[in-house]
């Protein structure tokens, strides 16, 4: 870390001298604050007159996050410079000749674009409350000011490794700058986020966002030191993209060298499942959680229970179900549809949130299923018999087909943080995309289709023979 603290102190020392970074500091530092407080004094006095005191105080916590996250956000145009800025300033070149290595010349970049801001940040927060204990005599309770301030320490991380990221995979500022969304947008809503939690009193729940954000903020780091690399940093002039060479690539991946669809299979069994066998058992695990989630919720949120009560099912539940498209084939082109359609969306999601978001929205069904049969133990009726009836039938095959996406989906999401050595950003996600479409084609969508007849033709038959007893 010694050679990381070197370079950091050389950029910070180049920062304190330019009056376009020093200036928006100092105003969010010290005139930004007092603006705060006069906000606060006038909110209090305008709720309290109308007897709402409680909105302010909400809204004084609420401000003191405002106040800390503003300076920090200079941290991200300083980071997006970082690489592209030195580039265009021709400095690259000597930078990287230092006798650094590469792990110490990005943590010092890194460190260099967090440590004013902020400092800055923890400045603008020290004369917002200064100024609260002088107008309005309020003081924060210790617990919420160690979660302001850990918020705005682990919000100015993840802002800067993902700026830095960017930096160091792009050949100008401009580029830089347009990818900068990628990350402005997430955090602005993580801040509306924070907000709805802080307004509503539920200061606990912060805690575990300070969590996700520590883990998103070590992904992001590794993500970085993983891809990071000074010859490449030298040898690229321009960013091009040919998807001529792209189609080429996934082609190749996607085949893999084989020369039947016997042997396309035989590999996909033996090399492309083994290597997401650590996914298989993740997504397992995270489905399996959502199912005692939802149950362990059935008690909380309750449903009537005559609503689960097999009296309730007469002869027009048939019709019904004839009415709903079930037992046709169009109820089967809609069911395979809808499944196809939301593995798709979670492919999409997954590829920028890690997997995160596909996990999540796989455990969405899985849950409600486990709060359907909790709510049917509650009601004192067997839950083998609902979950054989409603279940089980199509589930035997879209529970494996969701267990293989989600792992497939995992991997893709997670392929920038575990590139092999040599192999570029492009180049991993190009084969991560291949495995992903080798499993969906060869494995997925098969069992999907069958899980959709199953459930079309075959689950209302059990379930009437089972619930109606005819």
């Amino acid at each position: 870390m010694a050679g990381a603290w070197v370079i950091a102190r050389r950029e910070i020392r180049d920062q304190l001298r330019d009056w376009r970074i020093l200036t928006p500091i100092l105003i969010l530092t010290l005139f930004f604050p007092l603006l705060m407080n006069f906000t606060a004094q006038q909110a209090v006095d305008f709720v309290t007159r109308y007897g709402a005191p409680v909105i302010g105080d909400r809204l004084i916590p609420f401000l003191l996050m405002i106040v800390g996250f503003f300076p920090i956000s200079i941290s991200l145009v300083i980071a997006l410079e970082s690489f592209a800025g030195e580039r265009e300033r021709l400095s690259l070149e000597p930078l990287l000749a230092t006798p650094l290595s590469d792990r110490e010349l990005y943590l010092g970049k890194m460190l260099a674009s967090i440590v004013p801001p902020l400092a800055a940040a923890y400045m603008g927060i020290l004369v917002y409350l200064v100024g609260l204990f002088l107008r309005l005599n309020w003081l924060p309770e210790p617990v919420l000011l160690l979660q302001i301030l850990a918020l705005t320490s682990v919000q100015a991380v993840v802002m800067v490794s993902g700026a830095v990221v960017i930096s160091s995979q792009t050949t100008s500022v401009r580029a830089a700058n347009l990818l900068a969304s990628f990350i402005i947008i997430p955090v602005a809503e993580l801040i509306i986020g924070e907000s709805i939690i802080m307004f509503w009193g539920r200061y606990q729940i912060l805690w575990w966002m300070v969590l996700a954000l520590l883990l998103i903020a070590v992904v992001l780091t590794r993500m970085g030191l993983r891809l990071f690399n000074r010859e490449e940093l030298l040898g690229r002039e321009l960013d091009v993209l040919d998807m001529r060479k792209v189609i080429s690539r996934f082609g190749a991946a996607f085949r893999n060298g084989a020369h039947s669809p016997g042997q396309w299979y035989r590999d996909l069994v033996r090399t492309c499942l083994r290597r997401l066998r650590v996914p298989i058992l993740l997504t397992t695990f995270m489905l399996g959680s959502a199912y005692f989630i939802g149950y362990r919720y059935s008690s909380q949120f309750q449903l009537p229970p005559e609503w689960l009560q097999v009296d309730a099912f007469d002869s027009d539940w048939v019709e019904f179900i004839h009415s709903f498209g079930l037992l046709s084939a169009a109820g089967w082109i809609r069911i395979l549809w809808m499944n196809v359609r939301s593995l798709l969306l979670s492919s999409l999601l997954g590829m920028f949130t890690f997997g995160v978001l596909s996990l999540i929205l796989l455990m969405v069904p899985v849950g409600l299923v486990g709060y359907f049969a909790g709510n049917v133990a509650l009601a004192g009726i067997s839950v083998q018999r609902y979950m054989l009836a409603l279940v089980i039938p199509h589930a035997i095959l879209e529970v494996p087909a969701a267990i293989l996406a989600g792992a497939s989906i995992l991997h893709l999401g997670m392929a920038a943080i575990s590139l092999p050595k040599g192999i570029s950003l492009g180049e991993g996600w190009i084969q991560a995309l291949a495995e992903w479409a080798r499993v969906g084609v060869g494995i997925v969508l098969p069992l999907l289709i069958a899980a959709a007849a199953l459930e079309v033709f075959v689950t209302p038959r059990v379930a009437i023979a089972l619930l109606l007893g005819s």
